[in-house]
């Protein structure tokens, strides 16, 4: 038995990071938070945690509200689309109109890194406004663990693991590019792949919608 809780749980846990690792909106805002050392512990808690709560919603059989309900995810997307491609144009606007103040200090921590508030409010955004979160967890990683039975709920936490610890790593790893992120210009190329990233996504996001 308990080699079958290991079994399902490793299984959760590679299917939650093969959904999780690919380059999108929300990986590259915890990248650019991380790298500037601002509010990361808020921003990786909303997404565990957040991820969590949908995954447990998907091993627990709701994924047949959400398909019953395509309209509400039409809403989302467009709510979502909106505000993605809204906040790539603020970063494409950073990459045309450097802030001088943007590079980071000796220490490695970034002196006009705006409020949490701020960031929290964008995070729990590009989490919950974006539709394919809500596919990716609830329906596909709900109906995976569905075919695992009575070990479904170990399934769930080793994606629910898969996450935390992508997440953590991302935003925490991100620091180790302080040397580089010392300089303004490498500011502007950052902001540039967020930027493409999010005008992309919230993009696909109006298009499906």
């Amino acid at each position: 038995m308990t080699h079958g809780i290991i079994t399902a749980a490793l299984a959760g846990f590679g299917t939650g990071l093969s959904l999780i690792v690919a380059i999108g909106a929300q990986n590259a805002f915890v990248l650019r938070q991380g790298a500037r050392r601002h509010a990361v512990f808020a921003v990786v808690a909303i997404c565990a945690v957040s991820d969590a709560l949908l995954i447990a919603l998907g091993v627990a059989g709701v994924g047949a509200f959400v398909t019953a309900w395509p309209g509400a995810l039409t809403v989302v997307g467009l709510a979502g689309g909106t505000f993605l491609v809204c906040y790539g144009v603020l970063a494409a606007r950073r990459v045309l109109r450097p802030d001088p103040g943007a590079a980071l200090t000796a220490d490695g921590a970034a002196p006009l890194a705006g409020s949490v508030r701020r960031a929290v409010l964008t995070c729990l955004a590009m989490t919950w406004l974006n539709p394919h979160v809500y596919l990716d967890t609830v329906l596909l990683v709900g109906s995976l663990a569905a075919d695992r039975g009575d070990l479904r709920w170990a399934f769930g936490v080793g994606a629910c693991l898969a996450s935390l610890i992508w997440f953590a790593s991302l935003g925490y790893g991100a620091r180790l590019l302080s040397g580089l992120l010392a300089r303004p210009s490498a500011w502007r190329v950052l902001d540039g792949l967020v930027a493409a990233t999010m005008v992309t996504m919230g993009g696909m996001l109006l298009a499906r919608a």
